[in-house]
């Protein structure tokens, strides 16, 4: 997934810059010009006025893409939201994880920004950390707090948080945004506060305000490895018991599927089946996990899981029976 976000990345800045060496170009040329079919040629043009980048398809005989404005040959026609709008779109393949070859393009897109707005444009490619691996839920939209915050973590402004924790009554409190990581779908804003670096999940936020107060942000702050750490952490909390199962070749990808990072390939057992290990912080939600699966799915340590899953299995029954 990272080197085909990396590869469109890659198109994006050499369509941009195509249309400011010709100023106006057609989605063939395009497609020839990338290498891609020309479906993926204007979907890349339209992802790029989309993103507020002043594209637009002209109509007509003689017509094509344009960028309004003017052939250029550099970037310096660019206005501030434009700027950041595109390094958004483009940001997370500038990561660390990102090929070289990618990151080595937005480093040259920066540079011929006029340097008023390379720092805005610098902030809106680090705002957002992209991690495709899923803690097991399912993928959703982007959501509009997303959205709503990105701007005042590229701008530096304090916002003021209702936030509802796992366990506790909602609570207001003001943070420093610092990025956003966007997990399979699911949502986070990572801050500074008070009490240190901290994580909101953002479908646990009841309000959200953005001020006018300027955001403190540390000189040396890498959002990816905070956010590495805050996944390491969660890691740590959620694998404390291991279980090692068996389970047909063909159903472990969809295993894996449901549990992300909670499911582990170990080879295969002697019978043909394979073998994986899955985590949880204790048997019963272990047991949670795999009871669906029914016979699909057999637990072979520890103990502790195999007797939850019988109890959940007598309460179906009984439940259920007749």
């Amino acid at each position: 997934m990272q080197q085909t976000d990396d590869v469109r990345a890659d198109r994006l800045v050499a369509t941009l810059l195509l249309l400011q060496t010709r100023g106006r170009t057609t989605a063939a040329e395009v497609a020839a010009a990338t290498e891609v079919s020309l479906a993926t040629a204007r979907r890349d043009l339209e992802a790029l006025s989309a993103a507020g980048i002043p594209v637009y398809p002209q109509a007509g005989r003689g017509g094509g893409w344009q960028l309004v404005g003017g052939a250029r040959t550099d970037l310096t026609g660019l206005t501030a939201p434009e700027a950041r709008a595109l390094f958004a779109l483009l940001g997370p393949a500038s990561s660390g994880r990102a090929r070289p070859e990618a990151r080595s393009a937005l480093r040259k897109v920066l540079r011929a920004l006029p340097q008023t707005f390379r720092a805005e444009a610098a902030a809106a490619a680090d705002a957002v950390v992209v991690d495709p691996v899923g803690w097991g839920e399912q993928g959703r939209a982007r959501p509009a707090l997303a959205d709503a915050l990105e701007p005042a973590v590229v701008r530096r402004r304090q916002v003021r948080l209702r936030y509802a924790g796992r366990t506790r009554e909602p609570s207001e409190r003001l943070v420093d945004p610092w990025g956003l990581a966007d997990k399979d779908g699911t949502w986070y804003l990572l801050a500074g506060t008070d009490a240190g670096p901290r994580t909101f999940r953002l479908d646990r936020v009841v309000h959200a305000e953005v001020t006018e107060l300027p955001a403190a942000r540390p000189d040396d702050l890498d959002v990816e490895r905070m956010w590495e750490r805050t996944v390491e952490e969660v890691e740590r909390r959620r694998s404390t018991l291991r279980a090692t199962v068996l389970i047909a070749p063909h159903l472990l990808p969809i295993l894996q599927a449901r549990m992300g990072r909670h499911c582990e390939p170990a080879g295969t057992h002697p019978d043909g089946r394979a073998r994986a290990h899955v985590t949880a912080p204790r048997a019963l939600d272990v047991a949670r996990h795999l009871a669906g699966w029914g016979a699909d799915v057999e637990v072979v340590e520890p103990a502790s899981v195999r007797v939850e899953l019988a109890r959940i299995g007598a309460e179906l029954v009984a439940a259920n029976a007749g």
